[in-house]
Formats: C-alpha cells, sequence, structure tokens
C-alpha cells in the first residue's frame, strides 16, 4: 500500500511578464528622486526597550492597531531590528526567531513551517498556517499550504513580522488553523536612498540586494529594489551531496501616498527560481526511465491598497492583487496559478462601549495543471471561489475587562458555507499585568490535493483524492499571561488544547488494491507556549522561548490509516531557544543563539541543539559588517525521510551593508 505523497509533486515554477518588469524599470522615471540618502548606524537600530516592546503597535489579532501588551492572543513579533541582528539570509531562516513557531529545514530550498503540532508529514508539507506578505495571502490551493522557495523579499526591508500562534479564522478566514505568520514591509516613507547588501557563506550560498527610494514632485514616496541569490547543493547524511542547488531572483517597487483623508499603497513584485531536485535520477515507469529535471519557479503579482480615515476613529480601506506564478516538476506535473482577490474593511466609530469592525472577502483562482504519466489532478483545469463576511465586537465591560466576541461566515468551492466564531475575555490586572482566555472554531477547507489527486495519472491507481473530504475541524482554548513584572523584564505564556475532527487521512481499500484521502482521523494537541525577555544592562538583552506539545491522533469508525495516527509524532515534544545580544559599544555588537528542538520519532529525526553567533561593526555611518557562524557545534537533519535526509553542516558566512 501506498502512504506518503512525494514532496517534489510539489516543486514548480510561474512564468514573469514582460509588462510587470516594465512598470517595474519604469517606476524611478515616473518619479523623479528628491530623497536623500537614509544612513543607518547601530546606534539607531538599537534594540528597544522592554516597555518599548509591549507598545508596539499589532494589527493581525484584530485588523485594527493596538498595543502589544493588550492582544488578547498569542502573538510574537519579529522587528527590523530582529532580522538584521540574527545574521539570517533567507525568510525561513528569520521565522526562527519566534519561538511559537517550529521551522525545519527539509533541503536547500524547502522547508516545513508550523505552529502547535499537526504537520502532514516528511512528504506533505504543513497545511494548516496562513501567510500574508503586506496583505496578500500566499497559500496555494494546490495543498493548502506555502511554497517557500517562491516566498522571498528584501530583508532590510521589512518592517516587523507579526507571529500569531492559534486559530485566526475570524479575521483571516479559511486555513489560519494553528496560526497566522503576517510579513510587512516598510513604507516607501521609510526607506529614502539607495541601499546595497552582499552576502556569502561557505557554503556556496551568496547573494546581494538593493534598493532605491526617492519622493516625486506629486509626493509620492516609491522605492525600486531587487534581490538575487544562490546556493549550492546540500550533504546528505552520512555521504554524498544533494541536488537542492538553487538560484532565484526578485526585483519590484512600492509606491506609497496620501491626499487628505486617503492614504494609498502599490506594491508589485516578479521573481524567478531555478531549482534542482533532490530525488533518484531516474523513475522506473511502465513507458521506460524518466529522469527529473531542474524545477522552475516564477510569478508576479500587483496589489493596490486604498484606506480613508473618517471622523471618531473611523476608517474604511480596499484591497485588491493579483497574483501568478508558474511551477514545472519535471517530468511530475507543471501548474500555472491565477490568483483575484479583493478585500473590504469597514472600522466603525466607538459607540458607547463597543468598537465594530466588519469586512468581505472574494477569492477566486484559475489553477491549469499539466498532468503526467505518475501524476494527475482531474479536472487538469479548475476555476475556484472563495467569499466571506466577518465582524468582531470589542466590547468594553469596565475599564479593566474586555469580551471580543467574532463570527465569520465563509463559502469556498469544496464543502459550500463554513461557519467560524471566537470568544475572547482579557483582564487587565494592572497596568503591567493582562490575563485572557478565548474559545474559537476555525476550519481547513480541501484542497485539490485531497479531492482532485490521482498517483500514478492514468490507471490502475495506487493512491487517489476522496470525493468525501470534509473540512479540518479545529476547536481551540486558550489562557494566556502577559507581563512586565519587573523594569527590563516581560514574559508571556501560554496554555492551549485543539480538539480536531474530520482530519484528512488516507483510506485504504478493502482489496488493498489502492489508497484514497478520506477525513477519518480525529485528535487533539495540548501544550504551553513561553517566551520573554530580560535586560540587565542597558546595552545587554537576553531572550528566551519553550514549548511543549503534546499530540494524540485516532482512527474514526471505518477508519483504517494507522501511519495516519503515526502522524502525531512528526512533531518534536518540545523545542527552547535561548538568545543574547549584547552592544560593546556604539559601534559594535555580538549576537548568541542556542536552539534545541526535541525528536520526531516518526521520521526518525533525532533531537538536536544548534549554537549561532554573529559579530556586528559599524565600520562609519552608513556602512556596518557582520560574521555569522551557523551550526557552530555542529551539522544536523532537521526534517524529511531518511532517505533523503540533508545535513545542514557548520557554516560560517559574512554580510556588507551599505546605505547611500
Amino acid at each position: 500500500m501506498i502512504a506518503f505523497i512525494p514532496r517534489r509533486l510539489f516543486a514548480a515554477g510561474p512564468r514573469a511578464a514582460a509588462a510587470w518588469v516594465a512598470l517595474v524599470c519604469a517606476v524611478p522615471v515616473l518619479a523623479a528622486a528628491h530623497g536623500q540618502a537614509n544612513p543607518v548606524d547601530l546606534a539607531d537600530l538599537a534594540n528597544l526597550s522592554i516597555e518599548e516592546l509591549a507598545n508596539i503597535q499589532v494589527t493581525s489579532v484584530s485588523k485594527r492597531p493596538e498595543r502589544l501588551q493588550d492582544a488578547s492572543a498569542a502573538v510574537f513579533v519579529i522587528t527590523a531590528d530582529d532580522i538584521r541582528s540574527s545574521g539570517a539570509d533567507s525568510l525561513p531562516e528569520v521565522l526562527r526567531l519566534a519561538p511559537n513557531l517550529h521551522v525545519a529545514r527539509i533541503n536547500g530550498y524547502a522547508y516545513s513551517i508550523s505552529a502547535r503540532g499537526m504537520n502532514s508529514g516528511p512528504s506533505v508539507l504543513s497545511n494548516k498556517i496562513l501567510v500574508l506578505i503586506d496583505g496578500r495571502s500566499v497559500y496555494t490551493p494546490l495543498f493548502s499550504g506555502v511554497f517557500w522557495d517562491a516566498q522571498d523579499v528584501v530583508l532590510e526591508d521589512i518592517a516587523r513580522i507579526e507571529v500569531v500562534s492559534g486559530p485566526g479564522g475570524v479575521m483571516w478566514g479559511l486555513n489560519a488553523v494553528s496560526g497566522v505568520i503576517n510579513i510587512s514591509t516598510r513604507s516607501a516613507r521609510d526607506t529614502q536612498g539607495s541601499m546595497l547588501a552582499l552576502h556569502g557563506a561557505s557554503d556556496g550560498a551568496a547573494g546581494a540586494a538593493f534598493r532605491q527610494g526617492g519622493t516625486s514632485d506629486g509626493g509620492v514616496a516609491w522605492r525600486a529594489y531587487g534581490k538575487v541569490t544562490r546556493r549550492s547543493d546540500s550533504e546528505r547524511v552520512g555521504d554524498g551531496r544533494i541536488d537542492d542547488g538553487h538560484r532565484r531572483a526578485l526585483v519590484g517597487m512600492r509606491a506609497d501616498w496620501e491626499q487628505g483623508a486617503d492614504a494609498f499603497s502599490v506594491i508589485g513584485n516578479v521573481h524567478r527560481g531555478r531549482l534542482d531536485q533532490p530525488a533518484p535520477g531516474e523513475l522506473a515507469t511502465p513507458i521506460g526511465p524518466s529522469t527529473f529535471g531542474r524545477v522552475r519557479s516564477d510569478g508576479a503579482n500587483l496589489l493596490a491598497r486604498w484606506q480613508r480615515t473618517l471622523d471618531a476613529g473611523a476608517s474604511v480601506s480596499l484591497q485588491a492583487y493579483l497574483d501568478h506564478t508558474v511551477r514545472e516538476s519535471p517530468p511530475l506535473f507543471a501548474e500555472r496559478l491565477t490568483t483575484a482577490d479583493v478585500q473590504f474593511q469597514h472600522t466603525l466609530a466607538t459607540k458607547g462601549r463597543h468598537d465594530l469592525v466588519w469586512g468581505a472577502n472574494y477569492r477566486s483562482t484559475r489553477d491549469r495543471v499539466t498532468n503526467s504519466p505518475w501524476v494527475a489532478f482531474l479536472p487538469a483545469r479548475k476555476l475556484l471561489r472563495w467569499g466571506s463576511v466577518f465582524v468582531q465586537d470589542d466590547i468594553r465591560l469596565n475599564d479593566d475587562w474586555r469580551l471580543t466576541l467574532g463570527g465569520r461566515v465563509e463559502y469556498n468551492h469544496y464543502t459550500g458555507v463554513e461557519w467560524l466564531p471566537s470568544a475572547r475575555l482579557s483582564w487587565r490586572v494592572s497596568p503591567q499585568h493582562a490575563l485572557w482566555a478565548s474559545a474559537a472554531r476555525t476550519v481547513r477547507s480541501p484542497a485539490r490535493l485531497d479531492v482532485d489527486a490521482w498517483v500514478p495519472g492514468q490507471p490502475p491507481f495506487i493512491l487517489r483524492g476522496g470525493p468525501q473530504v470534509r473540512s479540518e475541524v479545529a476547536r481551540v482554548l486558550e489562557l494566556g499571561y502577559r507581563g512586565q513584572p519587573a523594569a527590563g523584564l516581560s514574559y508571556t505564556v501560554v496554555l492551549y488544547h485543539h480538539d480536531y475532527d474530520h482530519l484528512r487521512g488516507q483510506q485504504i481499500d478493502p482489496t488493498f488494491s489502492y489508497a484514497e484521502f478520506a477525513s477519518l482521523l480525529e485528535g487533539s494537541a495540548s501544550g504551553i507556549e513561553t517566551w520573554g525577555s530580560w535586560q540587565p544592562l542597558p546595552r545587554w538583552r537576553l531572550s528566551a522561548g519553550w514549548t511543549a506539545l503534546h499530540q494524540r491522533l485516532r482512527l474514526k469508525p471505518g477508519g483504517n490509516d494507522l501511519m495516519g495516527v503515526a502522524a502525531a509524532r512528526r512533531d518534536p515534544s518540545h523545542t527552547l531557544q535561548l538568545r543574547s545580544h549584547y552592544n560593546i559599544d556604539d559601534a559594535r555588537e555580538i549576537d548568541v543563539t542556542l536552539r534545541r528542538t526535541g525528536e520526531m520519532p516518526a521520521s526518525r529525526i533525532a533531537s538536536a541543539t544548534a549554537l549561532d553567533a554573529r559579530f556586528g561593526w559599524r565600520l562609519r555611518p552608513g556602512l556596518s559588517l557582520s560574521v555569522y557562524g551557523e551550526n557552530l557545534n555542529g551539522g544536523h537533519a532537521e526534517f524529511g525521510s531518511t532517505t533523503y535526509w540533508a545535513e545542514f553542516e557548520r557554516r560560517v558566512g559574512m554580510k556588507v551593508r551599505w546605505d547611500y
């Protein structure tokens, strides 16, 4: 029997349109630059104090600005300074900074990123976390997850990343089951002048990023940017190389301007990737051997946003974007996906004790798959639609107690209408201490993989999609505390319990001739998340994070997917992160990070410890140099099957940034 789907089913690539390139190249011409260079030094980028961090404005919890200290959810904020001092050279590596995420590198470009467990396994990636970049969802309806190799941004342009662990269905809709990652880049007004960043490492990784920003005579702030990266093949655990070298390129633009009470933003990107497949050289097939080729991963997107400020704190906003991607994974399949999305939101003026926000969202995707004898999606072409309406009321019961009630009604192509309610109760014990409790129901709607996939692509079939697959349901309870018991000390503690129903697994036919996807698993996940920061000296900050997880899956009546039950052991039972940041003086700093990840028995991944270090030096105003080392204590595997374990060995690298 077949109990897995190869991960390489999901490697593919998009076609960039020449018009997009012309648009990006035309931005500096259309806007005559008057902006001045904005040099950056370490003194300007010094870590915020604990008190300042608590006052950071976040929007991912309620879709309206609120202090981090007041957010009644498990939200961790990665700041721009965190990114700079981490030494990370890719977006997934940046996400390791969030203690409420489990980030596992599969090979040189593929990652599995999850929250609170429920990873789908070594061959089907995490599918219960929603990722947004500047308000644009990068979820793919092919398998309900994220192709991390196609998600690239200029790291120096990121303003912050809000990581919410737990359900976000009311605010963000389907598939925000175990978490939301909300990546926000800086306004063009904050990126004036020029920037050049270079990096290289001992494992063959290298890259460059540039940015040019200015302001037109009409007050339009703009920036144009680009980025190129490459990485050599990884080492296989034991011996040999894995064919996972890759090259990627990104160009884009952003423009921001205001006219009275109106604010506008336009963001466009074109990206291209060429990825080697970490797979055997040939497939033995009924029609002869076939060689795995290089994956093509290209795309282009354009987003426009308008917001008007009304009286008494009210506002309305409208956002729309187009996203086109192409992924080709020879000889298995190719996909062309075009997404159109429109979102509307209305934040009402405060009325008595009520702060009300409501909105609507419409999304459509045109998915076109080129099938092969080994993999097929039937029908090959499909138009998918989603629509939703949500409302949330933040009720101030008194000066210290708040009750937040919300609900979303959402329609999806496969299961129709779904209802996503939530309730949160928070108590401000004192100005420095807050408690909250919440209950929510959220769902993951079926993807094309669940319903339309056939392996091989022609009879006799071994694995096929299940027409009776239902939406996966999660009922979630949370209890949290966030506080600052002393000056320079803050921490967050969250207890949670997820009750799952209708989880997708594989049902084996009584004749043992084929398997099909079915919703005959259920289970639970319980655990604790905690993180905090301590600033014993003005120049020295210590941070720590720890999670513990217990999962249990079981078969529903009629189910026979024993391997699906074992999937609960594909997540680590605990993780630990310790970080130290020390400013030696105004020009020099040192960072040390220690990470510990528990074993994953189902994937035969042993527990591992990673030690990273970085030294940063401001050579002069606007010019900085950093030297970093990763896995200084030795290499290890993080994810995947035993056949294709990649070892992430010890590596050292260097970064140079010049603002001028």
